[in-house]
C-alpha cells in the first residue's frame, strides 16, 4: 500500500497513484483509445473496424474495407492528433491501418 503523503488527497490523485503503482496505465490507455476511436469515427467507420490494438505508442486498426483504409491513410497524422487530444495526453505516436 502506498504511503500517505497528505491527508487531503482527492480521489483522482489516489486513483492516479494506484494506477502508476500497479502499472495499469498501458491497459487503461488501450481501453481509452478504443473508446476514443469509436466515439470520434462514428458509425460509418466503426462498421468497418474489425480490431483496434495499442502496442506501446503504435495504434493498429484493422479495417474490412480497403477503400476506407486508403481514404483514412491520407489523414493519419490528423487522426493521431485528434485521438491524443481526445485522450488528453500523447498516447499514440503512430497509426497503422491494416
Amino acid at each position: 500500500m502506498a504511503k500517505r503523503n497528505n491527508e487531503n488527497l482527492t480521489i483522482a490523485d489516489v486513483l492516479k497513484e494506484f494506477v502508476e503503482t500497479n502499472r495499469l496505465e498501458q491497459g487503461l490507455n488501450a481501453v481509452n483509445v478504443q473508446d476514443a476511436w469509436q466515439s470520434m469515427m462514428g458509425n460509418g467507420v466503426n462498421n468497418y473496424t474489425t480490431a483496434i490494438q495499442l502496442k506501446g505508442t503504435t495504434l493498429y486498426v484493422q479495417l474490412s474495407s480497403s477503400v476506407l483504409r486508403e481514404e483514412l491513410s491520407y489523414g493519419k497524422e490528423k487522426i493521431v492528433k485528434m485521438l491524443n487530444e481526445n485522450l488528453g495526453k500523447e498516447v499514440i505516436k503512430e497509426l497503422i491501418l491494416r
